[in-house]
């Protein structure tokens, strides 16, 4: 009992050296906290998507309609990767958040991410193609088309088409490569099939359609090359590597590429038009995948 007491006293009334220290801790583990756990998480890389498709689908000017949020601005063709920072529209919940409560003050801000553009040439796709290789938080992909030049026998579809299976071959060679590959993160692609507000723009269910037609016609002259030329004879795990989809399959879908841990989907909009943008349908994509 006694020795309860003086344990009791000590605690009440401490020696001028144990309130020194319990004041030196009141100071100095807020200090710590801020700058180490607080600054590190700042540090953390802002989710990005990536966008990529041909020469005139769009690109630079949903780049700059996405950053001003209001409408796209007067573009030129790109040379160059652009990323800029960009932030999910009001109404937006990004996946991440779609727990919180409505009254968290996080919701009040609104989500960011970057959205970086790569030039669609076909000398400078090099650029798009190594940020699949080597991505930074990268949280999906946005493959943009121009639906007015996809019809049957355009040039523009056969073109798209050569680009699209370069893409979906490459994040299907990421899935089924080595350990360290296989263990990174899924990358998702939107198609988004823009210039729906032109007569001449197909609707996103025959976008779809004929880029799975012109692709299958792609995959086909591929393989028949690699035969024609040597390459591959005898052994069928190279020619496994560069066949895009089911393997031996005659037509190809999109949805082949579920088997390797890749979505597609085709959904329409327009970036610019009498009537202003419409992109509803992407941001809220993009918001899944936030």
């Amino acid at each position: 009992m006694a020795a309860m007491g003086r344990l009791v006293h000590a605690l009440l009334n401490p020696s001028p050296l144990g309130l020194a220290i319990a004041i030196l801790l009141a100071i100095t583990i807020p200090i710590f906290l801020h700058s180490v756990v607080f600054r590190s998480s700042g540090l953390i890389t802002l989710p990005s998507i990536l966008l990529i498709g041909p020469s005139g689908s769009g690109k630079t000017s949903l780049l700059t309609l996405f950053e001003r949020g209001t409408k796209a601005a007067a573009t030129h063709i790109s040379q160059t990767p652009i990323a800029v920072e960009c932030s999910l529209p009001v109404g937006s919940v990004a996946n991440s958040d779609r727990y919180r409560s409505e009254n968290d003050p996080t919701n009040q801000a609104h989500k960011k991410f970057l959205l970086v553009d790569t030039p669609g040439h076909g000398k400078l796709r090099h650029h798009a193609l190594e940020n699949i290789t080597n991505p930074q938080n990268l949280k999906g992909l946005i493959f943009l088309v121009d639906a007015a030049t996809l019809s049957a026998g355009d040039e523009g579809l056969r073109q798209t088409a050569d680009y699209l299976h370069d893409v979906l071959l490459l994040l299907q060679k990421r899935a089924t490569g080595s350990k360290a590959a296989k263990a990174l993160k899924e990358i998702p692609v939107l198609i988004a099939a823009n210039k729906m507000d032109l007569f001449t723009a197909l609707p996103a269910a025959l976008v779809k359609s004929s880029l799975e037609a012109e692709i299958s016609k792609v995959r086909t002259s591929r393989s028949k090359g690699l035969l024609d030329s040597g390459i591959g004879m005898g052994d069928a795990e190279d020619e496994k590597d560069d066949w895009l989809g089911e393997m031996g399959s005659i037509n190809f879908k999109f949805s082949q590429m579920e088997e390797f841990d890749v979505s597609v989907e085709v959904v329409g909009g327009n970036v610019a038009g009498g009537e202003g943008p419409t992109v509803d349908k992407w941001w809220k994509w993009i918001s899944e995948r936030l």
